[in-house]
């Protein structure tokens, strides 16, 4: 459900008639503009989603007589709607505001285009309703790349996060990161209300990121392109020093590229991470330096191979 005081906020609604509520019982991203039903036809009702009455379903029901009128809206209203929004600003029937009292059902008003604003709707919606999670790490834009620095507690997270902060990248989220599924192949971190643009430097504290950086080291949210896992390094342990070979790690269903970052004292994670971030834009554009090296090493051993034959021939 979503809280009706951030609805009509987020989306700038004028309350026609107040049902007092304080959720919205909407559990799809999605709306339906009623124009077959206010025509007599139910079958297949999505009465569920938030109704759009825009200029022609609004036009239609001022030719209905009175009495048809009513009946048509008394048959609209003994649905569970989640809400009414009426949009271009027209103004609300006297029968509407009876029944809305009758069956508590919000009534809205906008004064946006209805097509504009039901894209506007959906996009809220979305974002409200989609699939969510937590999890403990940093999430930082650097370069225009999301990514999600992961691993054990004091390994050095916010840390590294600062020192990306200070060479001029965004913070998004510390310690505490929501996780959002926006679409099939799309997930959207943020930090929690409570807790944004704030981190905690041990040995320091709390510090504001954005009253000490300006308001230009801070990002509300961000798509996770990338996880990179910090690790402390492992004696004997085999870490891909070559990079041919892509890991994944699966959040709400998306996989996402990840890294495993090994550290050990006098290592600059700030400079690592910004490599990183560059490399994996070069492989969205094609590029994969793992595989041209190993491309010109193929090459290169195959062109001794026929220098050697060539000799032995001669």
């Amino acid at each position: 459900m979503i809280r009706e005081k951030d609805f009509v906020e987020a989306l700038g609604l004028k309350r026609i008639y107040d049902a007092k509520l304080k959720y919205l019982p909407i559990e799809v991203s999605n709306s339906t503009r009623p124009g077959l039903q206010l025509a007599d036809y139910w079958d297949f009702f999505a009465y569920e989603r938030p109704q759009l009455l825009g200029l022609v379903e609004m036009t239609y029901l001022s030719s209905l007589d009175e009495s048809t009128r009513r009946a048509r809206l008394t048959k609209l209203f003994n649905y569970k709607l989640p809400c009414i929004i009426i949009c271009r600003g027209i103004p609300c029937y006297d029968e509407m505001l009876i029944l809305a009292a009758a069956h508590r059902i919000p009534i809205y008003s906008t004064a946006k285009e209805t097509t504009k604003f039901e894209l506007e709707l959906i996009r809220y919606l979305n974002q409200c309703l989609a699939p969510h999670e937590t999890r403990h790490g940093v999430l930082v834009n650097v370069f225009g790349t999301g990514l999600l620095i992961t691993g054990n507690s004091g390994v050095g997270k916010s840390e590294a996060a600062l020192e990306l902060i200070k060479r001029g990248h965004q913070l998004v989220a510390d310690d505490v990161v929501m996780i959002r599924r926006i679409n099939d192949s799309r997930l959207e971190g943020e930090s929690p209300e409570r807790v944004r643009h704030f981190m905690e430097i041990r040995g320091v504290g709390i510090i504001n990121v954005a009253n000490i950086y300006g308001a230009g080291a801070v990002q509300r949210r961000k798509s996770i392109d990338m996880e990179v896992h910090l690790e402390m390094w492992q004696d004997g342990k085999e870490y891909d020093r070559l990079g041919l070979t892509d890991t994944y790690t699966e959040i709400l269903g998306v996989k996402i590229p990840t890294l495993l970052l090994p550290i050990h004292p006098g290592r600059n994670l700030a400079v690592v991470l910004e490599v990183a971030a560059r490399n994996f834009r070069q492989k969205q554009m094609g590029y994969n330096a793992a595989v041209e090296l190993a491309r010109r090493s193929a090459e290169f051993a195959m062109r001794e191979s026929e220098d050697d034959e060539e000799e032995s021939e001669t």
